[in-house]
């Protein structure tokens, strides 16, 4: 990975004129300033770089957790934890993509220092930056913290900081932030995700700063503790509306994250996991026809894109994680509960009876990219009650509640086609019902946890914020899976818990990656556990 890794070189084109002005000719026409350049339109490039994931998080962190599956060998990576699909290339996008958002926040503060008409939105690049080391910490572990983005002051080789130490800073860096932002300033503008209102705004910094306190409870439980109780008291998100979603449009392929699927053979493929779909069949959950459509007959019809499938809740069946379509041991013909293929002759799917991603609600050129949900806050509320901290008089049963009520509102929000579906107005509808039938476990205090956290691992998946899925999965556990067995596997016959740094850091930043690997119990490897993944 190149030096410039770490801050991204905003370059402003500019005509010089003959003049005898030494000064103006003497001006670096690569380097912008306040006063040619206005800070806010930096705002929706981090918005949009740090949640645009598609392959990001598609090629692992979808399938780790066992949200989708994929016969596909190119989800190799993903699927059966074996190298395919530019292996070495995806190690390294989570890594590229979050320190890029991060220098374009932390290069919007520069502009915006200096002027107090701009606070808000000097703040609002805390908040950013703060989102993206969180990411990049949770996926490597040590990562450059304190001395990232300094490029400008000549720090191109920045040390990799310990987990244990970031997250305090992240932590109050965060909270000041937060804190800081005031509805009385002039509000941010060009902002994709809450059009400049900084009440939102708030909400925002406070349920995050919740999400990477609950990281803490099993390697610093008062820490979370404190955290978590700031956070809630500071006010966190309250509705569906409060949702962090960046809007998109539909101008091109594949601009938001679920759009990735559109690629011809990711659409033919990609199929929800049977762990997901069996878990939601159990409990007749009513998202299961909101999210899920069998494509109608034939390998022509499965991968025309304009064809919507058939998304009756008695035919949906998830696709089992770790099969292929290569003829052997591991073909998914060969699976005890095989449906057969879809079609006659040879115009036949393989795998079409699998249910995929509704293409109306999930591959909407338009849809828009979730970041984090009222209801993962209200879940993980209700997880901190069940732990005893401090966080309102409202019972873990009643925020469960609310938590799974909104995971299931929030399908009405990727698009406004989706937003008058029947099939997501039914599953609002049959929202009460099925938590009558459904109410939070109180026979332990792990039933407890097991069933919230649960419900954050189908929230999250539902919104295609498969890092956090994955993330979640391995702070709580649960829901308890079963590792995929399948020959040449990278991570020795178990679930993934950290990605491997970009490999061009060993010769760009050799002495402080070698730093970084030699404190990791394992290597530099998918198994090695990071700080908080006790």
């Amino acid at each position: 990975m190149p030096k410039v890794t770490y801050i991204f070189l905003l370059i402003s084109a500019f005509t010089l004129s003959c003049t005898e002005n030494f000064e103006e000719i003497n001006t670096d026409p690569n380097r912008t300033s306040a006063a040619v350049f206005n800070a806010n339109y930096l705002l929706a490039q981090s918005q949009f770089t740090y949640s645009n994931t598609g392959y990001d998080q598609l090629l692992f962190q979808s399938m780790w957790p066992q949200a989708l599956a994929s016969t596909y060998n190119y989800y190799g990576n993903g699927d059966k934890y074996v190298a395919s699909g530019s292996f070495e290339a995806y190690k390294g996008r989570e890594f590229s993509t979050s320190y890029r958002a991060a220098s374009l926040a932390f290069e919007m503060q520069n502009l915006a220092k200096d002027n107090p008409a701009q606070s808000n939105l000097f703040h609002i690049g805390t908040i950013m930056k703060v989102l993206c080391i969180a990411r990049l910490t949770d996926t490597y572990g040590d990562v450059p913290y304190t001395e990232a983005l300094r490029a400008k002051e000549g720090v191109t080789l920045p040390k990799y900081d310990d987990q244990s130490a970031i997250y305090p800073g992240i932590l109050a860096e965060l909270e000041k932030a937060t804190a800081a932002l005031s509805t009385s300033s002039p509000l941010p503008t060009n902002d994709l995700m809450y059009n400049g209102d900084i009440t939102k705004w708030k909400k925002f910094g406070n349920s995050l700063m919740l999400r990477l306190a609950m990281r803490l409870v099993k390697v610093d439980p008062a820490a979370a503790k404190s955290w978590a109780e700031k956070a809630v008291a500071g006010g966190v998100f309250t509705s569906v509306d409060d949702n962090a979603r960046v809007l998109t449009d539909a101008t091109s392929q594949g601009n938001n994250t679920t759009g990735a699927l559109r690629v011809g053979d990711d659409y033919r493929e990609v199929r929800w996991s049977k762990t997901l779909m069996d878990y939601l069949r159990r409990t007749s959950d009513p998202r299961i026809s909101a999210i899920a459509e069998v494509s109608q007959p034939g390998l022509i019809n499965n991968s025309n894109q304009e064809l919507a499938g058939d998304n009756a809740e008695a035919i949906q069946i998830g696709l089992p994680n770790g099969l292929d379509l290569e003829g052997g041991a591991f073909d998914v013909s060969k699976h005890p509960q095989y449906p057969g293929g879809s079609g006659t002759g040879n115009d036949v799917a393989k795998v079409g009876k699998y249910s995929r991603p509704r293409t109306l609600v999930f591959l909407d050129r338009g849809g828009v990219n979730f970041v984090l949900t009222y209801a993962e806050t209200e879940l993980l509320i209700a997880e901190a009650r069940v732990r005893g901290f401090s966080v309102g008089a409202a019972s873990a049963s009643d925020r469960y509640r609310n938590g799974v009520r909104a995971a299931i509102a929030s399908l009405a929000q990727f698009n406004s086609r989706a937003g008058s579906d029947a099939a997501i107005a039914a599953a609002i509808g049959r929202a009460d019902a099925y938590l009558t039938a459904n109410p939070l476990s109180t026979t332990s205090v792990e039933a407890s946890l097991r069933q919230i956290n649960e419900q954050i691992w189908l929230a999250t998946a539902t919104t295609f914020n498969f890092n956090e899925t994955w993330n979640n999965w391995k702070r709580s556990g649960f829901p308890t899976l079963t590792p995929v067995v399948f020959p040449n596997g990278f991570s020795n016959g178990q679930i993934p818990r950290r990605v491997p740094y970009a490999v061009s850091e060993s010769g760009f930043n050799e002495v402080s990656y070698k730093a970084a690997v030699a404190k990791l119990s394992g290597g530099d490897s998918f198994t090695a556990r990071t700080w908080w993944d006790k």
